[in-house]
């Protein structure tokens, strides 16, 4: 495979935006609510243009829990629509995305058996306004009983299941012996978010000619059914006219809109922040399960081995989206704290910690309701008095992507006069077409689309599912080398280039690979990647090392992380 020519101005994807001039439908924002749209309408037929301001899914889609959930905790705020939906979309992902989307054993520990009782119903009749306290297991019987009524699936779900003090002790002999019970049942984990939305994105790219899809593209200004867009690689500004535009932009809603020309105030986010350990006695301690419970505080705590990692989260305050997320030394302490509370003989420290992640979830806006009981369900807003519809998306979570881009894309097809001729409900996405889910399925796949790979046939289908195929063949067409201790190789990081818009160093280190996440971006690994993306991207030695510090740069301010020693040339 020959080395792209390097770009010369403009990228192909931006010129081939430019010179459309038009298209029925301009999304701004790519997380993974923008994305799911896009291959929504893409599916239809329609000419749709998707643009974001830095790399795809790397705003509040990148600072997720990494967890597809059907929200145990909305049946307390009355929420049971979203409830419904969301293990239904769970369910869903399981099947149409397993490359990435997993069955996840969850345990909540329990301390008392009737506390929570009277606080719960009157945070129900007051939409989330009463005091948090923590649940006991009664109240906890009660919302796992319903929750497996919406959630079984035909019981592919197993039901949850109670247990006292001395089996759940027998089971997790590491945590805490004062708890009364365990409740346990199961949810869904989600390894890589950002390769998932990738995936998305790719189908919409694919599936449609007139779906142009471009990351580092901001809309800046907008005039009637025009909007001026910026290319923040090359600095060039052009305009293009469409029939709809939908802002996608998550937290950021209300100032897309406002830079747009229209005022709002839709949005009210509050910051969530995570760390992740490298602890193999408390990996150990979790038993391959989530630990997960509702603090005293009303916040959602999590204890979650991925990666040969420990994620542990979450926080939920009030944030200002002008404003970067970072994960406090405040939070940290919260989080060694409710780790003690769970497994009290395990030591913890900072040491432990090799990365640090914050976003600003994109939550409406909550007055004086308590940042923890904000409602996660979404809604679409439609402002018809200007030349062209602006429809702002408010709210909206990892679990209902797919759902949520059927509804807010029906209510595009509405306004430009087009129906419905597709449906994503049980469409594969991407890689998770034809996965093997046994591993006797997984050696004869591997066998057939991926000789010769070796030790690195599991790493590509895991983080390509069956487009791993596709990636291998053109690996294996010419010499390979390793980059960044085996993460990626040279024809893969081509391939990448190639065929998922990379752009930036810092995309392929947190977004296309899992480096940042694992601890393993240091200088020497930054380096060896930026070396091999300079011709293929045409970067001579200022732009190759402005990358390297610029991504040394966000690791250590907005991810606690000091990559060992300095990157030279």
């Amino acid at each position: 495979m020959p080395a792209p020519t390097p770009p010369t101005g403009l990228r192909d994807e931006v010129r081939a935006i430019r010179d459309a001039g038009r298209t029925s439908v301009l999304v701004i924002g790519a997380g993974i609510n923008g994305i799911s749209t896009f291959r929504e309408l893409a599916l239809q037929g329609v000419d749709v243009v998707l643009v974001e301001r830095d790399d795809f899914a790397s705003g509040a889609s990148a600072a997720s829990s990494h967890m597809i959930h059907g929200g145990i905790r909305y049946l307390e705020n009355g929420e049971f629509r979203l409830v419904k939906e969301s293990v239904q979309e769970r369910n869903g992902l399981l099947k149409i995305a397993p490359h990435y989307v997993k069955p996840l054993q969850t345990t909540i520990p329990i301390y008392s058996t009737f506390s929570g009782i009277l606080s719960a119903p009157l945070r129900f009749l007051r939409h989330g306004g009463g005091k948090p306290k923590e649940r006991g297991a009664f109240l906890i019987k009660v919302g796992l009983t319903i929750y497996d009524t919406f959630s079984r699936d035909g019981g592919s779900v197993p039901r949850h299941r109670f247990l006292g003090r001395r089996k759940s002790l027998a089971e997790l002999p590491a945590l805490d012996p004062a708890i009364k019970y365990t409740a346990t049942y199961y949810d869904a984990s989600m390894h890589d978010p950002e390769r998932l939305a990738l995936d998305v994105l790719q189908d919409g790219r694919a599936t449609h000619p007139g779906a142009l899809a471009v990351n580092y593209v901001e809309a800046v200004s907008r005039d009637g059914r025009t909007v001026t867009l910026q290319d923040r690689e090359s600095g060039e500004t052009f305009s293009i006219t469409a029939d709809v535009v939908v802002n996608t932009s998550g937290p950021w809603t209300d100032l897309t809109n406002a830079a747009l020309g229209t005022q709002t105030r839709f949005m009210g986010g509050t910051k969530g922040s995570h760390i992740v350990l490298d602890h193999p006695e408390l990996l150990a301690a979790t038993r391959g399960r989530e630990i997960f419970f509702e603090h005293s505080d009303g916040r959602i705590v999590l204890i979650y081995p991925l990666k040969n990692r420990v994620l542990v989260g979450t926080t939920d305050i009030d944030a200002d989206p002008r404003e970067p997320a970072i994960c406090t030394e405040e939070e940290v302490d919260y989080f060694f704290a409710l780790i003690r509370h769970v497994f009290p003989a395990i030591p913890v420290s900072r040491e432990q910690i090799v990365y640090r992640f914050s976003g600003i979830r994109p939550l409406p806006r909550h007055e004086d309701t308590a940042p923890g009981f904000v409602s996660r369900d979404y809604r679409i807003e439609v402002d018809e008095t200007g030349e062209a519809p602006l429809v702002s998306l408010v709210g909206g979570k990892w679990t209902t992507f797919r759902a949520l881009g059927e509804s807010l894309s029906d209510v595009v097809l509405d306004l430009i006069g087009r129906t419905r001729t597709v449906s994503t409900a049980g469409r594969a996405i991407g890689g998770g077409r034809d996965y093997p889910r046994t591993a006797s399925a997984r050696a004869t796949w591997i066998a057939a689309n991926l000789p010769g790979a070796g030790g690195r046939a599991e790493q590509l289908l895991a983080r390509y599912g069956t487009r791993a195929a596709e990636v291998w063949r053109i690996v294996s067409e010419d010499t390979d080398e390793p980059l960044a201790g085996g993460v990626v190789s040279t024809r893969e990081l081509a391939w990448m280039v190639d065929n998922e818009m990379v752009t930036r160093l810092a995309d392929v280190v947190f977004r296309r690979t899992n480096l940042a996440f694992t601890g393993h971006a240091d200088a020497s690994a930054l380096t060896e990647l930026a070396d091999a993306l300079a011709p293929l991207l045409g970067w001579d030695s200022v732009r190759r090392d402005h990358e390297i510090e610029d991504t040394l740069r966000l690791l250590a301010t907005q991810h606690g992380y000091q990559a060992a020693g300095r990157a030279h040339a």
